[in-house]
């Protein structure tokens, strides 16, 4: 084994096993598309709650509810007006032609609704899975790579009969790069999860809060 003097990330990258490159790389990639996510996430998040705000304060306007509802139009905007949506179209379809309810509207209107929040949830918490997997398993990829790494040093150490240090360290230090590289994927995969995850169970604590009351309306207007 030869010394060097080049110790950027780069070099050693490229100085490393084809098998470490490989899970450097998988790294590399496995945290853009977390970051991906992420900002994608939060600019999703950042929307839904600004379009709920909308919707609440027009919801509550004293605007009547079948006005509302022929405004919004049968292709509703954002999510709040979606839960909405289903509700009202529901509704509409439990009164038969001479004005009467059909049996069970209620029920049906509630499943309408809890469906509709059911498909938005699944909106919001489409990619988590993908951060939560990140950080679990990025650190033990990155080991992996180091693990490969520190064994083909050793073996060239023991090819070479040099334990110098000067010569020594540039294989490890290749090695432990994966290490580094699965711990930068893991972090922020980790902590962004667990921030995500609880601004989605917020929102959709909000639509079916929303759900609840406008429930609790239309319960009003049945019993009358």
């Amino acid at each position: 084994m030869e010394t060097v003097s080049d110790y950027t990330m780069w070099a050693l990258f490229a100085r490393a096993t084809i098998l470490v490159k490989l899970v450097m790389l998988a790294l590399v990639v496995v945290s853009i598309w977390c970051w991906a996510i992420i900002v994608d996430k939060t600019l999703q998040y950042r929307r839904a709650r600004r379009e709920a705000e909308a919707f609440d304060a027009l919801f509550w306007s004293g605007e009547p509810l079948d006005q509302l509802f022929d405004d919004i139009g049968a292709a509703p905007q954002g999510s709040a007006e979606t839960i909405f949506a289903a509700g009202m179209t529901e509704w509409r379809r439990s009164h038969k032609q001479d004005g009467d309810l059909i049996a069970g509207a209620q029920a049906r209107i509630d499943r309408s609704m809890d469906v509709a929040i059911g498909k938005e949830a699944a909106k919001l918490q489409k990619g988590l899975p993908v951060l939560a997997t990140t950080g679990a398993t990025a650190p033990f990829v990155g080991l992996f790579g180091t693990v490969f790494g520190i064994m083909n040093a050793f073996i060239e150490i023991a090819e070479s009969q040099n334990t110098n240090l000067a010569v020594v360290a540039p294989g490890i230090a290749e090695a432990l790069l994966a290490t580094g590289l699965g711990l930068m994927a893991a972090i922020p995969a980790v902590i962004y999860y667990n921030k995500l995850s609880a601004d989605a169970e917020r929102i959709i604590a909000g639509y079916e809060a929303f759900a609840d009351e406008f429930s609790t309306i239309l319960s009003r207007q049945l019993d009358s």
